[in-house]
């Protein structure tokens, strides 16, 4: 019966559920959104008062802080799919607070974020394998600093703002709001610069942008995850890849390790895909047991060719 359930793929599987199930799995309510916000926006004002009090040993929550605020990516993400909460306005004002903090335009992310659905792991057409895993320990050492995402938000913000926001998964009828967008943060942000220079205050360097960079590592190496070396084929439940970690990451993330789940059904909200997982798992196809593991054995696979690095259930 479990081989049978494999060779499912993610349509069939949700062909599978009946209606109940669907509507039970697909159930949006803002109650779950706004506790889960509320505990992750919660726990970075309270490290940023701290930071900015001068608390004994503060340097050190640089770190923490860093980390809840790259997260923020995981929310951002969410809000994409307009999942989180069920009001829409609180969707998309979430998803423009988490974008401004992270340099990271919105309504552009959201275009790009659902061509990588529609296109999981399709080389020629999923925007997010325009830039390659790393494929070598140099390449992955790179990846991992965080600078190459850095220096492709900063270009893509500044593009954008500057009037050259074409691409090909982007309507050219939806082309002036992306400028639009981009110009205005651009506008907040020297708005922001010139008022602590005047102000002649750090703080935002100590509770922002330094802790941005200090927590990228941890979110790509947590990001490398979800498709690195999953096989180039069109079912979600095997291009994309689940890992079974704990509460705290998946705290962090917004449930969002279970992601083979979300892959094969978008519409599920983040405080619903642990429901799904246990409808799914013994159909998952590529699965890890920890990100410390994945990148452990993506490591030792480095120059060994394209080998997917997986983990089925029961291995």
């Amino acid at each position: 019966m479990a081989s049978d359930h494999q060779t499912l793929d993610h349509r069939a599987l949700i062909a599978s559920l009946t209606a109940a199930e669907r509507a039970r799995l697909t159930e949006r309510t803002d109650r779950h959104g706004l506790i889960r916000l509320a505990s992750h926006f919660g726990a970075i004002i309270l490290l940023a008062a701290l930071i900015a009090a001068g608390a004994l040993g503060w340097a050190v929550l640089v770190l923490p802080l860093g980390i809840l605020l790259v997260f923020l990516f995981t929310l951002l993400h969410e809000t994409v799919h307009e999942t989180p909460f069920r009001s829409a306005w609180i969707n998309r004002w979430v998803a423009r607070v988490c974008a401004f903090v992270l340099f990271l335009p919105p309504q552009w992310f959201r275009f790009f974020h659902l061509a990588h659905h529609r296109h999981t792991q399709d080389p020629e057409r999923d925007p997010e394998l325009a830039s390659p895993k790393p494929d070598t320990l140099w390449r992955y050492v790179v990846h991992v600093s965080g600078l190459p995402i850095w220096r492709s938000q900063l270009t893509t913000l500044f593009a954008n703002a500057f009037g050259r926001a074409e691409y090909e998964y982007v309507p050219a009828s939806v082309r002036p709001r992306l400028v639009r967008e981009a110009g205005l943060m651009l506008a907040l942000y020297v708005l922001l610069a010139v008022g602590s220079l005047i102000a002649g205050s750090t703080l935002l360097v100590w509770i922002w942008l330094l802790p941005l960079p200090v927590g990228q590592p941890f979110l790509r190496l947590y990001l490398l995850a979800e498709h690195g070396r999953c096989p180039p084929v069109a079912n979600m439940l095997e291009n994309t890849r689940t890992t079974f970690t704990n509460g705290l990451v998946r705290w962090i993330a917004w449930n969002m390790p279970y992601h083979a789940e979300h892959h094969s059904y978008p519409l599920v909200p983040f405080h619903k895909l642990p429901d799904f997982h246990r409808l799914t798992r013994d159909r998952l196809r590529t699965t890890e047991r920890g990100y410390a593991r994945f990148n452990r054995r993506y490591l030792a696979e480095m120059g060994r060719g394209s080998k997917p690095v997986t983990d089925r259930p029961g291995a």
